[in-house]
């Protein structure tokens, strides 16, 4: 059996090598390499995939995050919600820009901001909401969609999980993770379903003059070179990122599907077990799985998580802090007891490897050892 990786990209770079190297390689050749013509082509496929108008690549997901509300002209003491049961980088670039960070707590069943506990953070402060698609779900955005409207907000999606995955209007209407708010964010991390080699990220907007004043803060608020109009940043994809970029999203899809194939294993093995819940499914998004993330009932998870690292099994926990209870965010003085749903699943969640190269003998060990460890450390 091959050695278990919470994510394997040795055996998945192993599959599309010849490309990889040739697109690579390309890029040497031509020695394009901020800029060129891979960033051109990604950017326009991305486009064509999730049927947005503008795809503006960067440096990485943060200043994705970063650089949108920069776009919105957010001023220093504004509110901005998010959820406390997230990656850091979040609540990170809104208290970067002088901004508020709201946190609220996230639904009991899907992981994702509650949106009723969104409604109630609304203040005549608030101008936006960051809804994060966490472990690769959107979060019921017709339904926040209505709460921004109602309250004139902006709404800026964290899909740095998510990409590809689909929401379902009632109308029936389709739209990817990422294209529903006024600006959404994704992260290209090596571990993401769409990861390059290094760091990458991109924002995408249906908005015409969002979309050039993006652009411009990506590149120091330059419109004309050397002229510059607006205070920007330098973040870039860089081109050797873009062609590897550009060789994996013509196989997203299929990620997508062998994620989803994986999920469905844990699923039948680990159904109706009285100590685990299974991930739960928004009926109205589709699925990517960036993470498979159990909650444990009445289990020492520090036992099972020992006992999995015997059997050289990686598992992750995420996230053992919720963002309310970090110390970076005292001075918001929330206290413990506060966000009880995201403190819950702070003590009790567990992530199982997942991606796209795990095999039935791998799973098979993971889901009988995780059995074999929870049987041993009930409470």
């Amino acid at each position: 059996m091959r050695k278990i990786q919470m994510v394997d990209l040795q055996k998945q770079y192993q599959n599309i090598k010849e490309e990889v190297d040739s697109a690579i390689q390309e890029v040497i050749n031509n020695c394009t390499f901020i800029n060129g013509p891979s960033v051109k082509q990604f950017q326009a496929n991305l486009e064509k995939y999730l049927h947005v108008k503008h795809v503006i690549p960067c440096g990485n997901g943060t200043d994705g995050l970063q650089v949108s509300l920069m776009a919105l002209d957010l001023q220093p003491g504004d509110e901005v919600i998010t959820t406390t049961f997230t990656f850091i980088a979040t609540a990170e670039v809104i208290a970067l820009l002088k901004l508020t960070p709201v946190l609220v707590d996230v639904d009991p069943d899907t992981f994702n901001i509650s949106i009723s506990a969104v409604e109630k953070a609304v203040t005549n402060k608030t101008k936006a909401i960051i809804p994060v698609h966490l472990f690769g779900q959107c979060v019921d955005m017709e339904s926040l969609m209505k709460i921004a409207e109602k309250h004139n907000l902006h709404i800026v999606e964290d899909a740095c999980q998510a990409i590809g995955a689909d929401y379902h209007f009632s109308n029936g209407e389709v739209k990817k993770a990422g294209t529903m708010g006024i600006i959404g964010c994704t992260s290209f991390f090596p571990s993401k379903n769409l990861g390059c080699y290094g760091d990458g990220g991109a924002v995408f907007t249906n908005d015409d003059i969002l979309a050039k004043k993006l652009r411009g803060i990506v590149n120091h608020g330059m419109f004309v070179r050397y002229y510059h109009d607006i205070v920007g940043v330098n973040s870039r994809l860089d081109s050797i990122q873009a062609a590897i970029l550009d060789v994996k999203l013509k196989r997203l899809d299929d990620y997508i599907k062998r994620r989803n194939a994986a999920a469905s294993f844990y699923n039948q093995v680990f159904a109706n077990h009285e100590n685990i819940v299974i991930p739960q499914r928004h009926k109205k998004s589709t699925h990517v799985f960036h993470q498979y993330t159990l909650v444990l009932k009445n289990v020492d998870r520090d036992k099972v998580v020992a006992y999995m690292k015997e059997q050289e099994i990686p598992v992750m926990i995420y996230y053992p802090v919720p963002l309310h209870l970090q110390k970076a965010y005292e001075y918001l003085s929330y206290k413990k007891g506060d966000l009880p749903v995201s403190e819950a699943f702070s003590e009790s969640v567990i992530s199982l490897p997942m991606h796209t190269e795990l095999d039935d003998e791998q799973l098979n060990y993971i889901t009988s050892h995780l059995l074999k460890a929870i049987s041993l450390s009930k409470k």
